[in-house]
Formats: structure tokens, C-alpha cells, sequence
């Protein structure tokens, strides 16, 4: 697959169907992916792949605890900054009110955010997610460079045909998925990014990207 079609055909799927991801797959996704820039080679990221019954249960245990109601975990870092200002809010609610719609849920509905977080705590589906995780002594610089490998990680998911779902969602269940991967700890879960094969028919909206004259200047060209 050429690098531009994957970059366009990659998306956020909320939709996976049951067909296992074959490990030897992954290990060549997971193999090339740690080739992706690190300042100083550090590679900070540690992944916990994570499928069959672990998976399933750890689901279920999320999805209870999502389902009662529970907030979750105190956070060890913040989604998104408070007071969020145009056009960054903009961008957020566009975004939102897309996805509330092609997963059938009112934005109206007083328990939305229960089933929004049912759901995700389901992983959409999947039947694989990738748990990141980095050292707790590492910076924001560092932090950037797992952003960099998940990318990668996804952009070649897509030339194996499969899809992802990175969710930090997972962090407000830290603790739970702390204890299913035996995540020492001396490491901070990053995301988690949910894997698999698109489910057939399912709804394929695709969220709008910034004009490039809105976040790039262009200076002695």
C-alpha cells in the first residue's frame, strides 16, 4: 500500500468484527513500527498486546464499571487542557456531534456519556488492543515520541488492512488494566489503541482535517 493511501485510508473505526488478528501480523506491524523516531534512541514505549479471554475480561470489568455509573480513576494526566479556546473547541464539538451520530446516540440523551463509555470499554468491538505505556521519569519529549510510534503503528496496520481506534479512554481505567497486563508500577498507561478488522456495513464517516492554510506558514518559499 502506498504510504498516501494509508495515511488517507486511516481512520478512527468504532466498529470491528470478530476475526482474530494473526499474531505473526502484528509482531511484523510491531517489528518495523520501532523504527519510528525517538530523540536520543531512547524507544520510551512499552506496549502489552492483548486479546482472547485476557481481553474479554478485562472488557467485562471495564464495561461494569462503566455501566455503574463509576467515574473512573483519578487521571495521571489531563485529555485535553481546560478552557479550550477557538478553534480548538470548534474542531472538538464538530468532531463530537459526528461521532455521537454515526454511533446512534443523542447528544440529548441524559446517559450518554454512560453508553459512550460502555462502548469503549467494549473497544468498539475489537478483538485486539495495544496498551502504551511509558516510564514515569520520561518528559513531554518523550511523550511525543510515543505519539510518533502509535502513528506508525497504525499506518502500517492499514498496509496489512486492518484498522485502529487509539482511545485514552483507557486511562480512566487504569488501574484495571493495570492489573490484567502487570504493568509494574513505574509505568504510566499512555492509550490504548484498539485493533482489528472493520466490521462490514457498519458507518464510515470521516472527520473533517483543518484547511492547511489554517496550521501551516510557509516562510522563504
Amino acid at each position: 500500500m502506498d504510504v498516501y493511501e494509508a495515511v488517507y485510508g486511516r481512520r478512527a473505526v468504532r466498529a470491528f468484527g470478530a476475526e482474530p488478528v494473526p499474531r505473526e501480523v502484528l509482531e511484523r506491524v510491531l517489528t518495523a513500527a520501532a523504527r519510528a523516531p525517538s530523540s536520543g534512541n531512547l524507544q520510551p514505549w512499552h506496549v502489552y498486546a492483548v486479546a482472547g479471554e485476557p481481553l474479554a475480561a478485562l472488557k467485562r470489568r471495564a464495561t461494569a464499571r462503566a455501566l455503574a455509573g463509576d467515574p473512573g480513576d483519578e487521571r495521571e494526566y489531563l485529555m485535553y487542557p481546560a478552557g479550550l479556546a477557538s478553534p480548538y473547541a470548534d474542531r472538538f464539538a464538530a468532531a463530537a456531534a459526528q461521532r455521537y451520530e454515526a454511533l446512534g446516540i443523542d447528544r440529548d440523551d441524559p446517559g450518554r456519556p454512560m453508553k459512550i463509555a460502555a462502548l469503549n470499554t467494549e473497544a468498539f468491538g475489537a478483538p485486539l488492543v495495544l496498551f502504551c505505556y511509558l516510564d514515569r521519569t520520561m518528559g513531554p519529549g518523550q511523550w511525543a515520541d510515543a505519539g510518533m510510534y502509535l502513528q506508525t503503528v497504525m499506518l502500517l496496520l492499514r498496509a496489512e488492512g486492518l484498522h485502529s481506534c487509539p482511545q485514552v479512554m483507557w486511562t480512566m481505567y487504569r488501574r484495571t488494566v493495570g492489573r490484567t497486563v502487570g504493568a509494574p508500577g513505574g509505568l504510566v498507561l499512555f492509550c490504548g489503541l484498539s485493533v482489528g478488522f472493520e466490521e462490514e456495513g457498519a458507518p464510515r464517516p470521516r472527520t473533517g482535517r483543518a484547511d492547511m492554510t489554517e496550521t501551516v506558514d510557509f516562510i522563504g518559499m
